[in-house]
């Protein structure tokens, strides 16, 4: 069989999906599934199919509606469900931390859904992750108020709507990479995270990566191969 054909176990996707599980051994980390735009039947047999490949690095189902999520957990029963991340996790325990730490910093609570997103994909891609919930640039003592954690980070995300003027003000305050996430939270001429999207791009400071918006899991992830291990 070639290297990457498709896996017998896998026969019952056919004309449906064709599962990466070489991907962990070929990049590190392991194939996420993405909901969005699924029916809850077809993520029901991907979960089916990653339950009989067996328990390996954490499979993450992300942008998982209700739907989804009952469709994962009728195949993954044990799989870990974090409804405000729209994310499923399994097997459900994170890998033992390793690696440099990641925070996650979050602008508004509004922000939040995408924030525990970026920091799930980070603990289960094996990195010591922490979230700081609402410190805005609408108040900037709060922000402040969280430098030594942040300083003590590898990489940091930072994930904001509106304005987008977070990542910027952290990457002016700490020497890891910061990495932006746009959110599509905001009024009109928000233009469903268009404008912080910009924002974040034109950022003065220097070592600002972006990601697309509400993107937290690419966040995630970016974040986590910068905090390896070296």
């Amino acid at each position: 069989m070639p290297e990457y054909a498709q896996d017998p176990a896998d026969a019952t996707l056919v004309g449906l999906a064709e599962l990466d599980h070489d991907r962990a051994g070929r990049r590190g980390y392991p194939e996420a599934v993405y909901c969005e735009g699924k029916t809850a039947a077809q993520v029901a047999a991907i979960a089916a199919a990653v339950r009989e490949k067996g328990a390996g690095p954490a499979t993450l189902f992300t942008r998982a509606d209700d739907g989804h999520a009952e469709a994962v957990l009728a195949e993954l029963p044990e799989a870990r469900h974090d409804a405000a991340a729209r994310l499923l996790a399994w097997p459900p325990a994170p890998p033992p931390p390793a690696g440099g730490k990641v925070a996650v910093v979050c602008a508004g609570t509004s922000d939040l859904p995408v924030a525990r997103e970026a920091l799930l994909t980070a603990c289960y891609l094996g990195r010591e992750a922490e979230l700081v919930v609402d410190v805005g640039v609408a108040g900037l003592h709060r922000v402040l108020g969280k430098l030594d954690l942040l300083r003590a980070a590898r990489a940091v995300v930072v994930v904001a709507g509106m304005d987008g003027a977070l990542p910027s003000v952290v990457a002016g305050l700490i020497a890891a990479p910061v990495v932006a996430v746009p959110t599509s939270v905001g009024y009109g001429a928000a233009f469903g995270g268009l404008a912080p999207l910009l924002a974040m791009l034109n950022a003065c400071a220097p070592g600002v990566a972006v990601v697309n918006i509400d993107n937290g899991y690419g966040a995630g992830h970016l974040a986590a191969q910068i905090a390896a291990p070296c």
